[in-house]
This record gives C-alpha cells, structure tokens and sequence, in this order.
C-alpha cells in the first residue's frame, strides 16, 4: 500500500511545485481549474486520487499537458504518450505532408538523443 500512497505524493508534489512555477496560489488554481480549494489541498497533500477528468482540469488550469500527469497518475504508460504523438502528428489535417515528416524528424531526433544520453542498466 505504501507505494500506492507514494504515487499520489508525488504527483501531488508534481502539481505543487507546477502551481509555484505559475506563481499561482491554491485558491487561484481551484478555481482555474474549477475544483474546491481543500479537494486540491488534498491532491497535492496525495490523500486524494483524482480522476482523470479532475486532472485534465489542472492541467489546463496550469497550461501543461494532461497526458503528463496522466503518466505520473499512471493512468497511461510513458511508451503510449510518445505513439500518441507520433499518431497525432500524422493525423493533424492543417499540416502539410512536409511539416509532418519535419515534425517527426525532430520529435524522433529528440527522443534519440535523449536515450543515447541515458546510462546503461
């Protein structure tokens, strides 16, 4: 049960400390993100789980991405967010077919570099 309760910390303390960034009080958030002020309290404390609707709300109260806190809520798997992308890319009717294969050549780059970066298991 302990790490059950760490997960709900962490993303807690993740919301926190993207609320300090935004130099945004806890009253100002809730009601951006239009919860009550002690059910948000309670998030960041980790005594409450949120859903995923309730953290699609912060999210865009705090201008990141849900799937971001979905990943740390673990309701999606870190691998899924990339493919998603990937698919979102491929589908956004505005771009041209140039723009898309760009896009994916500097997403793709990025996550190279960044894995090349990491240190061997």
């Amino acid at each position: 049960m302990k790490e059950f309760s760490d997960q709900w910390r962490d993303l807690g303390q993740f919301i926190r400390d993207q609320r300090n960034v935004a130099r945004l009080s806890v009253r100002r958030l809730s009601n951006m993100a239009g919860i009550s002020n002690p059910y948000l309290s309670q998030i960041e404390r980790g005594l409450r789980r949120p859903s995923a609707e309730i953290l699609q709300q912060i999210a865009k109260a705090l201008r990141i991405s849900a799937e971001t806190l979905y990943v740390r809520a673990g309701i999606l798997d870190a691998r899924e967010v990339g493919a998603d992308l990937t698919e979102a890319i491929l589908a956004e009717p505005s771009l041209t077919d140039d723009q898309k294969q760009t896009l994916l050549r500097i997403f793709l780059s990025f996550r190279r570099e960044n894995e090349a970066g990491l240190p061997d298991a």
